[in-house]
């Protein structure tokens, strides 16, 4: 599918300027939002503020911006369904080919010292995520970026590709996506979960937990077995064995690995220095 359209709304800044530069050099008409459109202006860069697609300004200290039909119709919008390019042009809605939206910092957020529970909930994106899943679920027709990072290559198969992205990887891209909002929605629950005292229960029925991939190990319980560590990001502390630093010696196994663990278990019994 060919990006002529480009929705942009970012917390993160970072590239963002030379991206939407990019896009425009290429023929590409950019909507955005508040901070992200002020920057892209700044720059000299060609911008449509999102109040002016959707009629409506931005309001609540922007709360509500992106949620109008305009908006998510443009990108939810089949564009080999008949019915639904006729209801486009029935109520003037103008498709969106990429959406590049990362979100409110809500993990960076609460990792201050004495933050309260209203400044964490203003940073609970809500606009963000419909956008993301929008263009995620129609990945057919839309692309959609969460990480500055993968601007340069959405770029380059554009160039590639006279305008366009490849189904595999807007499906790679939507797979992003759902990873993405799933450990946000997952860190926001555990954290109002704990501030409000509705986590108590010692067995409860569910509990979600989010890992990362600190790195592939040499080989599993037995040598022809592969093997991964994650760790836990919220969870993980400065005294944590996924923190430790290995100073000699050739890579791990989940062998050695479980040796760590029960030495390091061990060792934290006591309160006076000690060794395992």
């Amino acid at each position: 599918m060919k990006i002529k359209r480009a929705l942009i709304s970012v917390s993160n800044k970072q590239g963002v300027v030379e991206f939407a530069r990019k896009l425009h050099e290429a023929g590409v008409e950019i909507v955005s939002t508040g901070g992200t459109m002020k920057a892209i202006k700044e720059a000299g860069i060609p911008v449509t503020y999102v109040s002016d697609v959707t009629g409506f300004p931005e309001i609540m200290d922007g709360r509500v911006k992106t949620l109008n039909p305009y908006i998510h119709g443009g990108i939810l919008a089949v564009r080999d369904n008949p019915e639904h390019v006729r209801e486009m042009e029935e109520h003037h809605i103008t498709g969106i080919d990429l959406v590049a939206v990362n979100l409110y910092p809500f993990k960076e957020t609460i990792a201050k010292p004495n933050v309260t529970l209203a400044e964490a909930i203003e940073n609970i994106d809500i606009g963000g995520p419909s956008m993301l899943r929008s263009a995620a679920k129609n990945f057919e027709s839309v692309a959609v970026v969460t990480e500055p990072e993968r601007y340069d290559a959405i770029l380059e198969e554009m160039r590639a590709n006279d305008g366009a992205t490849t189904r595999d990887t807007r499906v790679q891209l939507a797979l992003k996506v759902f990873q993405t909002t799933n450990a946000y929605d997952g860190a926001i629950a555990r954290w109002l979960g704990s501030q409000l005292g509705v986590e108590a229960e010692l067995h409860p029925a569910q509990r979600d937990l989010h890992l990362v991939k600190q790195q592939d190990l040499r080989y599993g319980e037995n040598p022809h077995q592969a093997a991964m560590y994650y760790r836990m990001p919220e969870f993980a502390t400065a005294h944590s064995l996924v923190n430790a630093e290995q100073l000699n010696g050739k890579e791990l196994s989940y062998n050695n690995y479980l040796d760590l663990d029960a030495a390091w278990t061990a060792v934290r019994e006591f309160d006076e220095p000690a060794c395992v």
